[in-house]
């Protein structure tokens, strides 16, 4: 009996690594993605182990060191690579902290997105008729509005905050989610092996999460880490704009915030938080392209 399981393993396992081989090979294919998924993993690594790369505490205020240049420019201190806020704090180790709730934020708001955007978009794929057309025409009505004001619209209504704006940000993405899972259940549910499966018997929960939903993953990967991105611009505005993460957090948008009225006079205040938002987006959208490019067999290169 032992022996006869062990052919049965073989294959699939063969199988899947084919399928990685296959996806890093059209993945790698495309270099800025490459590029795009190494500046993403140093991320990944600096907020790990950010306790650690800090020199700083990033709440801690030096009320000798206000406005410190970074250490290249004149009156800069080797104490603060990259030099220090108005009230003092390390402009460095905030940037580091900054990289856990830039990742937290797009972690937590593509899930909360994905899960309801998905369920949404399979009971109006798999039931069309009427349940299809209410579903959509809310969704349409969500898509009509600029996110950025929606955000806004749903975090006043909600309460500043960075918890309230991580809940109105997926909000405003759910419908890319339910669009995209509903065009991809219409193509599928009726292929033979869903024809198969309802004729032996599946359920309606069966069929839409067990039998549909796993080939309709490759788009809603994507997807996802394309709102990854967006989650973290959306919520760097809010944090802007004073409807996001609250000071004293680390939050990038919200170290923009409060070095507004500094651009003139310390530039280091600004560009440091502004370059962090533009470099994580432009990996994670890299990314993304990547993936559709190794997911979508009508993208791959030859």
């Amino acid at each position: 009996m032992s022996n006869s399981t062990v052919p049965l393993e073989k294959p699939v396992d063969v199988s899947f690594r084919r399928q990685l081989a296959d996806f890093w090979f059209y993945f790698s294919v495309n270099r800025g993605a490459v590029i795009g998924l190494f500046v993403f993993v140093t991320l990944v690594l600096v907020a790990v182990f950010a306790p650690l790369l800090a020199p700083h505490d990033p709440t801690q205020q030096y009320r000798d060191a206000l406005l410190t240049p970074p250490v290249w420019q004149e009156g800069g201190k080797a104490a603060y690579l990259l030099g220090t806020d108005a009230v003092g704090r390390d402009v460095l180790s905030r940037l580091i902290y900054g990289s856990q709730y830039s990742l937290f934020i797009g972690l937590v708001v593509v899930v909360l997105s994905l899960v309801s955007g998905v369920t949404v978009g399979l009971i109006a794929g798999f039931f069309g008729g009427v349940v299809d057309t209410i579903i959509m025409r809310v969704m349409d009505i969500i898509l009509s509005f600029p996110s950025l004001i929606l955000a806004l619209v749903l975090v006043a209504i909600l309460g500043p905050g960075l918890m309230n704006a991580m809940i109105a940000i997926a909000l405003v993405l759910q419908p890319h989610f339910a669009r995209l899972t509903r065009a991809a259940v219409m193509a599928e549910k009726n292929r033979e092996y869903v024809v198969a499966a309802r004729l032996a018997g599946a359920s309606r929960l069966r069929l839409m999460f067990k039998t549909i939903l796993p080939n309709c993953m490759a788009p809603l990967i994507v997807q996802g880490t394309l709102s990854f991105s967006n989650a973290i611009l959306d919520a760097a505005a809010l944090g802007f704009l004073g409807m996001g993460a609250q000071p004293p957090t680390p939050e990038w948008g919200t170290m923009l915030a409060e070095a507004r009225e500094f651009i003139t006079r310390a530039w280091w205040v600004v560009t440091f938080p502004g370059l962090a938002i533009l470099i994580t987006v432009l990996a994670i959208n890299l990314v993304g392209d990547g993936m559709r490019d190794a997911l979508d067999p009508k993208l791959k290169r030859s």
